[in-house]
């Protein structure tokens, strides 16, 4: 795995042990020796992993994990507090500033690596989407992280899952102001729960007495609806193979008995909130390849998702020999509705000859805007007559009820030209598919417009 590590402590010999540490992984590492420095580089490079010392002059860990977090430009950036303080109000104040994790003084060599690398797949996926979002313009990143923290006082959906009822009482008790939490002691019957409800996160209780906590966390990482599913494992201390073992499969965070419950909550609320930002991230996501293959002004699709999608149409009626047909359609005259009416006019003719189509055509086809006042029906499984057949009944439904102009509040009577084409022996293209239904719709307008004609 190959990422930039960022090691800050004002000690030497330190900073030189966890670097040869690093090195030995095959890290790429940087070194800071204050806070000032290491907000710069951040700045600066591109740093996927912050290794942070909490006592140091001038700017302690603290303010400078806040300082990382509070900057747009890297607040994505996972910090680790690596720390000789053991205290849980360190660690919890660590966590509110912002912290994704701590490790503590001398360093276990094990929980090191494998925190660093589960900490790097998370940041990995996170770096991915927030990429996307910010290519596709769909959401800046300030929005985004703003958005993620402002649901940071919502209550949370957590799912416990643990085998003893008292342990089970003590966290409800400890996560009540932030989270509702769903307590279940079968781990068989949790993994059923999560798959089929909106939890943020899952907190798995490592005290069952004949049933291994890791299976658990293998299953929610394995399917399909958990695969992002946040994991808290609840460890013994000094477990720290079972500790490895929960990282390198996946699993988000650990925290060790005897639980704080302070540290409980800012683990939980950590979690929470960096699932929230990266549904956010996926939402803008799949928004963006909405609206890469949407028309904005009909919403039906368009000419880049047709030209896709067609060819998979077309090489599936081929492979099936079922039938498929294409109708092209065009509205009669629209450039003088523009000329007249103007240009508003003219897009609430397009809105509701769309709403017409999408009245009139089945769910299984495929209906675009091809351009202009142009659109396009893929009609998969469609013989050349019961093309037709649909091709007439749009005819009628748009030349008999008279388009409502909203800009206006005038009524305009619209009629449209059609041409249909079917695939035969002799049409082995999507283009040639396509070149047949516009040859068609030419005839149409050519012999007078309002009228279906189909290719010979």
């Amino acid at each position: 795995m190959t990422a930039r590590i960022l090691v800050v402590d004002d000690i030497p010999a330190n900073v030189k042990l966890l670097e040869a540490r690093l090195v030995a992984e095959y890290f790429d590492v940087l070194t800071a020796g204050d806070g000032y420095q290491a907000l710069a580089i951040c700045e600066r490079n591109q740093v996927d992993l912050v290794l942070l010392d909490i006592m140091m002059p001038g700017m302690d860990g603290f303010e400078v994990c806040e300082r990382l977090k509070a900057n747009p430009k890297t607040s994505h950036i996972p910090v680790v507090m690596v720390t000789a303080l053991d205290q849980p109000a360190d660690r919890v104040r660590g966590l509110k500033a912002g912290a994704d994790d701590f490790l503590t003084k001398p360093v276990n060599d094990l929980q090191l690596i494998s925190r660093v690398k589960s900490l790097l797949r998370l940041k990995t996926l996170s770096d991915e989407l927030r990429i996307r979002a910010e290519t596709a313009h769909t959401m800046g990143i300030d929005e985004l992280l703003r958005s993620g923290e402002g649901r940071g006082d919502e209550s949370g959906q957590v799912l416990l899952v643990d085998g003893r009822a008292n342990s089970q009482e003590r966290i409800i008790k400890a996560l009540k102001p932030i989270a509702d939490v769903s307590a279940i002691s079968d781990p068989q019957a949790a993994l059923f729960e999560a798959s089929e409800n909106p939890f943020e996160l899952v907190i798995v209780n490592s005290n069952f007495d004949d049933y291994d906590p890791l299976r658990l966390c293998s299953q929610l990482r394995s399917l399909e609806r958990t695969r992002f599913l946040p994991i808290l494992i609840i460890t013994e201390q000094g477990d720290d193979e079972m500790v490895v073992r929960a990282l390198e499969l996946g699993v988000n965070d650990y925290i060790v008995r005897p639980v704080d419950p302070n540290e409980l909550v800012a683990r939980s609320l950590t979690q929470m909130r960096r699932k929230r930002y990266n549904d956010r991230l996926r939402a803008s996501v799949k928004q963006t390849i909405e609206l890469a293959v949407t028309d904005p002004l009909t919403g039906l699709s368009n000419r880049r998702y047709l030209d896709n999608h067609l060819s998979t149409l077309f090489n599936r009626s081929m492979a099936r020999g079922r039938p498929l047909s294409v109708l092209i359609t065009d509205i009669d005259r629209f450039k003088q509705v523009n000329d007249t009416y103007g240009h508003d006019a003219g897009d609430d003719v397009l809105r509701e000859f769309a709403n017409r189509i999408r009245s009139t055509v089945r769910g299984a086809d495929l209906a675009c805007r091809y351009g202009g006042e142009e659109f396009v029906v893929v009609m998969p499984d469609t013989s050349p007559e019961v093309a037709a057949t649909v091709a007439e009944r749009l005819r009628s439904v748009v030349e008999t009820t008279p388009f409502q102009l909203k800009s206006s509040g005038q009524e305009l009577s619209v009629t449209a030209s059609f041409g249909i084409s079917s695939r035969i022996s002799s049409v082995i293209t999507p283009g040639q598919l396509m070149k047949q239904a516009d040859l068609a719709l030419y005839e149409a307008k050519t012999g007078g417009r309002n009228r279906v004609v189909a290719a010979a």
